[in-house]
């Protein structure tokens, strides 16, 4: 006859009697294992959330476009894709088993729905006239303890204030300068960041200032006339994004172009793509591709 002993089922009560003990002898509470929360991120602001605390979600929407737009920070393919986070696919989403679901304002058309499926977090990023970074930042604490992980918030909210001094000491020479942060569509318009986007509110978290002055929408000015530039002759222009082929020839081709202070004087700096509508994350690479492209080898301009 066959044992029916620890050996065939598992930890002996001593056994976890003795463990227990050794929990309560180095003050440790004792606390049945959590199991690991599954989030699945409608929003890509709280996508980029969720994995600054390291919590990656086993759902997302639109994940092609996140890695083609955002590019960092990688997105494993085992990530369940839920289509457009205008419309996602409900029917997966269920299949998904998510604790948890992470929105944003964007999507309260739906949120009704999605808490049919499971709670929902709706956090809010991007407002006018507000900075969204500190917004971001309280993102990863909200988050965090809202999956019963508070320390992890802690944490990454500790490595992004770290990060951020360190971007803002390495860009400590070329601060009197203000920065111009655009995107271009074409030879003739631009769209500039202003405080209330994310690259212009971490502009200000690492001591620089933002040269565009006028109203934005919540992220980034509707295009404007490039000749726009000319009011700012002293700021270092910051172009985010490639900018189209017919544009780059149109501008090559542009005597207004040619003439800007910025472009005439080489102050002109272009930085890869970086997700615009990101938390924490986005802010970090941005901040990182900044310094690179302004600060010399030696950390000074």
């Amino acid at each position: 006859m066959v044992s029916r002993g620890a050996s065939s089922l598992g930890p002996s009560r001593r056994t976890l009697l003795t463990a227990a003990g050794a929990l309560l002898a180095a003050g440790l509470p004792l606390r049945a294992a959590q199991p690991a929360p599954r989030l699945a991120a409608i929003d890509w602001a709280m996508l980029e959330t969720a994995i600054a605390i390291g919590h990656m979600p086993v759902a997302a929407c639109e994940l092609i476009r996140y890695r083609a737009d955002a590019v960092s920070p990688k997105i494993p393919q085992t990530v369940v894709d839920l289509g457009l986070r205008g419309a996602p696919n409900f029917e997966l989403l269920q299949l998904t088993r998510p604790s948890l679901i992470l929105s944003s304002p964007y999507y309260t058309r739906y949120e009704d729905r999605l808490r049919e499926l499971a709670p929902v977090l709706s956090l809010p990023f991007y407002l006018p006239g507000e900075a969204p970074l500190p917004k971001a930042m309280d993102a990863l604490t909200m988050l965090a303890e809202r999956i019963d992980d508070p320390r992890a918030g802690r944490e990454a909210v500790r490595r992004t204030n770290a990060a951020l001094d360190a971007a803002a000491a390495r860009l400590a020479p070329p601060a009197a300068r203000p920065v111009a942060i655009i995107n271009i569509g074409d030879a003739r318009h631009l769209r500039a960041f202003g405080f209330d986007s994310l690259f212009g509110s971490t502009l200000a978290r690492i001591g620089l200032t933002n040269a565009w002055e006028g109203q934005t929408a919540f992220s980034f000015m509707a295009p404007v006339p490039i000749e726009r530039l000319a009011t700012m002759p002293d700021a270092r222009l910051v172009i985010v994004g490639q900018i189209p082929p017919e544009a780059r020839r149109g501008l090559s081709r542009s005597v207004l172009w040619q003439a800007l202070p910025q472009v005439a004087s080489g102050r002109v700096h272009h930085l890869p793509k970086v997700n615009a509508f990101g938390g924490v994350p986005a802010a970090l690479r941005f901040a990182d591709l900044l310094v690179e492209a302004l600060a010399g080898p030696d950390g000074r301009a």
